[in-house]
């Protein structure tokens, strides 16, 4: 994939502007994914445990349909507080680097008023190209 930044945007931070596929690849568009084990049960309350589990299970379907943390083109993160995250912006880096490494695709955060499953202040969902 090529990232594409165009210098009139400026350089982003964390994310990369957009991100160009190969022609003849596959895409896979992940659900939104919140901060739940196997039995569906939420694993903390905790901010950034959440956002880091949700991630985890991003690149879980990721991986189980052959691709990798490279192959995610788009991420959107949904979440309850954003004041939140931006307090513990730097713990939510270091999460996300050691899951996804220094590679940014698109992103977009957007906070929203509420989830749909009770307890949950993370939500993220994404595009992968396979």
């Amino acid at each position: 994939m090529k990232i594409i930044n165009p210098e009139s945007l400026g350089r982003p931070r964390g994310y990369a502007n957009g991100v160009l596929t190969p022609p003849g690849v596959g895409v896979l568009f992940v659900a939104g994914q919140i901060a739940w084990d196997e039995r569906q049960r939420i694993v903390s309350e905790d901010f950034v445990e959440q956002f880091a589990r949700a991630l985890a299970n991003v690149l879980a379907v990721v991986n189980d349909a052959g691709g990798a943390p490279g192959s995610v083109g788009r991420m959107t993160i949904y979440v309850t507080d954003k004041q939140e995250y931006l307090a513990r912006a730097r713990e939510v880096g270091e999460r996300y680097r050691a899951l996804m490494g220094d590679y940014y695709p698109a992103m977009t955060l957007v906070e929203v008023r509420s989830l749909l499953e009770d307890g949950a202040k993370v939500e993220i969902e994404a595009t992968a190209v396979l």
